[in-house]
């Protein structure tokens, strides 16, 4: 998932147990070892008296109440080990993790996003630990496959990404789709759209029977990426795409495919198909303005379902983008454990329990997409049925997408104010592209 959003460090927002914002005092890092010295122990209930102090960034509805629960079952079954959790906003989390792992006390496990300038940039620093280790004692490499574990592998200079050790084990699935109000469908007699032709018929019908077609809140900058990735993935090849979104060399910004792509979201602007304002109101009032009513479509990924279902119940829909079997999408963000972790045994199984099939279990109970097992649920008809079903589609078809803040360390920055320039009319399709070529191919080029 991505985002880039500049906050004050002080606003933590912390669940469980208090936690200062700066952690201990900053300290060049230190390479980790490739394994626990000692080898692994994977019977945690032998491993002492333990505090695990975990950063994650479940904070919303579904994701807290899962998470609550499972950090509860296992202490439960583990009570000599205590999580000292602290919940942070995504933004926040990516904001003050960096600063975190440079200090002398970082937490033992932390969420950290998939992509070079998060997960990348740590393990070229030497701030995570490499789990091969444990993913052969705990089987993760059977749990998860290779399609999974490629979004959370480095080579240990944090060049290549998609292979190499892994890093982290993420928990659920995401992939980005078209939100839909059913009861606004139907008023305005329609079906849910079948190709991405009749899905632009849609937001021109809407528009003219004075709805607003398409919500967007783009002040965080990232929530446009999912928006024009949507609209990229109906326009260029998937292969394409990823070669872009991994920052690989050979691929290319400017060409038609992505120049179309680019022009038909100014022409979504010029048709006023997006709320007014849009670029100025934030990502959570506008998913949550969808909810209770406003806008007929919202382009967002499979987190907003659990929280969405609550406002809207049956009358929330959910599917893949229409047309061409490609969509935005890959893992939740991964748990890792840091380098300077003294509890690196303790942490792994926390991730086990976590991730295991139990753990899908409540995940699913709590509107979430468990990454595996996924067609193992049983989940009622409505919202959370589309979520699994399109999951199950766009997996089995090859068709999830990279994220496109992948491709570099700065691309989440330089793709975020590009799109706002460009969805404010500031910059041209051409320019906007030719933005994005300069960091991808400045990348590209240097990384060996």
């Amino acid at each position: 998932m991505i985002a880039k959003l500049r906050v004050a460090a002080a606003a933590c927002a912390v669940t469980l147990a208090a936690a200062a914002c700066a952690p201990g005092s900053s300290a060049p890092p230190s390479a980790p070892p490739a394994q626990p010295s000692g080898g692994v122990r994977t019977d945690a209930a032998k491993l002492g008296n333990v505090t695990l102090t975990v950063w994650d960034q479940e904070v919303r509805g579904g994701q807290n109440a899962q998470m609550s629960k499972l950090v509860a079952d296992f202490q439960a079954k583990y009570p000599n080990i205590k999580i000292k959790r602290v919940s942070r906003s995504f933004d926040d989390l990516n904001t003050t993790l960096r600063l975190a792992l440079t200090g002398n006390e970082p937490p033992d496990v932390v969420q950290a996003n998939n992509g070079r300038p998060q997960m990348g940039a740590f393990v070229k620093a030497g701030q995570l630990r490499p789990l091969d280790a444990y993913a052969e004692a705990y089987g993760w490499k059977k749990r998860y496959p290779q399609s999974v574990l490629q979004y959370v592998s480095y080579s240990s200079d944090g060049k290549i990404f998609g292979q190499g050790s892994v890093y982290g084990m993420p928990q659920v699935g995401e992939v980005v789709g078209v939100l839909y109000n059913k009861e606004k469908l139907a008023k305005l007699g329609l079906t849910p759209p079948k190709t991405w032709d009749d899905f632009q018929a849609a937001l021109a019908k809407a528009k003219a029977a004075g709805e607003t077609p398409l919500m967007l809140g783009n002040l965080d900058k990232w929530p446009a990426i999912h928006v024009f990735g949507t609209v990229q993935g109906q326009n260029v090849p998937a292969d394409q795409i990823s070669t872009l979104g991994f920052g690989r060399k050979g691929g290319s910004w400017n060409t038609p495919e992505n120049t179309k792509a680019a022009q038909q979201l100014v022409d979504w602007v010029d048709k006023g198909y997006f709320n007014k304002g849009f670029n100025g109101e934030g990502y959570d009032p506008a998913w949550q303005a969808f909810g209770k009513g406003e806008g007929v479509f919202l382009i967002g990924g499979s987190w907003l379902l659990a929280d969405l279902e609550k406002t809207m119940g049956k009358n929330l829909g959910f599917m893949l983008p229409p047309g061409a079997p490609v969509a935005t999408g890959g893992t939740g963000l991964p748990f890792s454990i840091t380098a300077k972790s003294p509890n690196p045994d303790a942490a792994a199984a926390y991730i086990d329990f976590i991730t295991n099939s139990d753990a899908m279990k409540v995940l699913t109970t709590n509107g979430l997409l468990p990454i595996a097992d996924t067609e193992q649920q049983t989940v009622p008809a409505g919202p959370q049925q589309d979520m699994f079903t399109a999951f199950a589609t766009i997996s089995k078809q090859n068709g999830l997408a990279p994220y496109l803040d992948y491709a570099t360390p700065t691309f989440s920055d330089t793709l975020g104010a590009a799109l706002q320039d460009l969805l404010a009319k500031k910059q041209t399709p051409q320019e906007f592209l030719a933005t994005l070529e300069k960091d991808y191919k400045t990348f590209s080029d240097s990384n060996g």
